[in-house]
């Protein structure tokens, strides 16, 4: 490009034509930059408007930077510099180049993520595979971000001749930078590569129900080392990624959000039990937590003292499984208080008579029959 200003310029103008034409060149290029965005906002089919603008509210700041850069690295090649002035100019660019387009890079990556969400509704019933997105777009897209600031700063340094072989080594080296990272921090590498297995095998997904160290909770953040469960009293339980590849978990919603739920109670062995089974009936399809699907009510143990019912309800996930059970719990419990009150457990104590005399508590040794007993009984 033939240079803007002719020779015979003072060079008391020079420097103020050269800021007055950087400063026009940065005008144009903000003005190019919001007519650009205005028009992808506008094109394209309606439905997808709302996606196109989460894709450019993640890159709007680094594009509009970008844009900066080419208008203001076009214009300097036409300006009268001295060759240090031109050599640190270069320098500055070759070091801000590279740093914006690793930031539109990441930008974009930021903006895949938020697309898969925008269409991934996990507030949906079954919301499987809206699960199944999230948590491959949210592990693979850290992964992508830690690859693209390596070689931002990779290619920063290439372009300083002083360091460039810094840079250089840097990337022919990272084979042996990764064995030796490696072997110094085994626990974190292990992590890493766990988590980019996971993102694959999928043992877990974002909103899953799972129990781990005895805890229950939904799994709330997956890192690259570690995974955040929310616990159902608010807590939060943070543990290494491997863990969930090494040890064994409950994990609610592998498949499906339903659920069996179950709830127990001990009666009298003499207790009503079709009767009880009735009431189960009508707590279980008065509820609006129960899906429908199927119930059940079975004596699955009998002790000396009291027999165990187990009732068996289906539910749409989790919670609403843990509420449906409180429910018909609470319901059949007022039922046994109210209206089947000899159904709960006793405590059965034979009281002698005191005006029977020795031989008559022991018929054996007095040599005639036993002497019958009424059968009293307390409730404990």
């Amino acid at each position: 490009m033939a240079n803007l200003f002719p020779l015979h310029i003072p060079p008391q103008w020079a420097w103020t034509k050269s800021v007055a034409a950087v400063s026009l060149a940065i005008l144009v290029a903000l003005a190019l930059h919001a007519v650009a965005v205005r028009v992808l906002l506008r094109t394209g089919r309606r439905r997808n408007a709302a996606a196109r603008a989460t894709v450019l509210g993640e890159v709007r700041r680094p594009s509009q930077w970008v844009f900066v850069a080419i208008a203001v690295g076009t214009v300097t090649r036409g300006l009268p510099m001295d060759r240090d002035v031109r050599d640190l100019w270069q320098a500055f660019l070759g070091f801000a180049v590279p740093a914006l387009l690793g930031w539109s890079a990441v930008a974009m990556l930021g903006a895949f993520q938020r697309i898969v969400e925008f269409r991934a509704d996990i507030s949906v019933a079954d919301n499987l595979a809206a699960r199944r997105k999230r948590t491959r777009a949210q592990i693979l897209g850290r992964i992508a971000t830690f690859f693209v600031v390596f070689v931002t700063i990779c290619l920063m340094l290439l372009s300083v001749p002083g360091i460039r072989t810094i840079g250089v080594t840097l990337m022919a080296s990272a084979g042996i930078a990764g064995l030796v990272v490696g072997a110094a921090a085994q626990p974190a590498l292990k992590n890493v590569i766990a988590g980019i297995q996971m993102a694959f095998t999928e043992p877990i997904r974002l909103d899953d129900v799972v129990i781990m160290d005895g805890e229950w909770g939904r799994i709330e953040e997956l890192r690259l080392t570690f995974v955040v469960i929310r616990l159902w009293d608010e807590r939060r339980l943070v543990v290494p990624v491997s863990k969930f590849l090494e040890n064994s978990f409950q994990n609610w919603t592998r498949e499906t959000s339903q659920l069996l739920g179950s709830v127990f109670w001990y009666v009298d062995p003499a207790a009503d039990v079709p009767r009880i089974r009735a009431a189960v009936e009508r707590a279980v399809h008065a509820s609006a937590l129960w899906d429908g699907r199927s119930w059940a009510c079975q004596v699955t143990d009998a002790k000396p003292d009291a027999i165990e019912l187990r009732a068996l309800m289906t539910a749409k996930d989790a919670g609403t499984a843990f509420d449906l059970r409180c429910e018909v719990r609470e319901a059949v419990l007022a039922f046994l208080r109210d209206e089947h009150p000899e159904a709960l457990p006793r405590t059965r104590i034979l009281v002698p008579d005191a005006r029977l005399t020795t031989a008559d508590r022991d018929p054996t040794t007095a040599g005639v029959a036993p002497v019958a007993q009424p059968d009293r009984a307390t409730v404990s």
